[in-house]
């Protein structure tokens, strides 16, 4: 009998993440899949950097390592995945879906992947990639990285 092969480090933090997100209600759990599924079908050379935190899971995309490089993240919390541009506050938005007040950062609340192609979503999507300091890789493939496990974290579960 032949025994199988160890995980890859892929494998490992596939499963990782997945753990992260299954704590949510199913439903959440479900939607933040999907629409991570669409983001990296979106975006393919963007690094994935996971932070699971005490308010909620963050998935950034960007093209490296690090975290001020990213352009967008999806942000997961009890009330569902929200797509969260961190330079939102400049970008412009005709049909006024950003919602946020800081300094920096906005988001639009993500019913589902499908909300991704909406095309205001789109558009938002697009100017954020193009006002980024540095841009996605050209090719090649992304990957995800955990970055950070908060010790303390809200209840994922309402």
């Amino acid at each position: 009998m032949e025994t199988p092969a160890p995980p890859t480090d892929i494998e490992a933090t596939e499963r990782q993440l997945d753990g992260f997100i299954a704590k949510f209600a199913p439903d959440v759990a479900a939607r933040a899949r999907a629409c991570r599924a669409a983001l990296q079908a979106r975006l393919p050379t963007a690094t994935e950097l996971v932070y699971d935190n005490y308010n909620a899971l963050a998935i950034g995309y960007g093209p490296g390592d690090r975290a001020s490089e990213a352009i967008v993240s999806l942000a997961v919390t009890t009330r569902g995945p929200a797509l969260y541009f961190l330079h939102g506050a400049r970008l412009p938005d005709p049909h006024g879906l950003l919602q946020g007040s800081g300094r920096q950062g906005r988001f639009v609340r993500l019913a589902g992947p499908e909300s991704l192609d909406q095309p205001a979503i789109r558009r938002l999507l697009a100017d954020a990639l193009a006002d980024a300091p540095l841009p996605l890789p050209a090719s090649g493939k992304g990957r995800t990285v955990i970055k950070s496990i908060s010790a303390k974290q809200r209840p994922r579960r309402v």
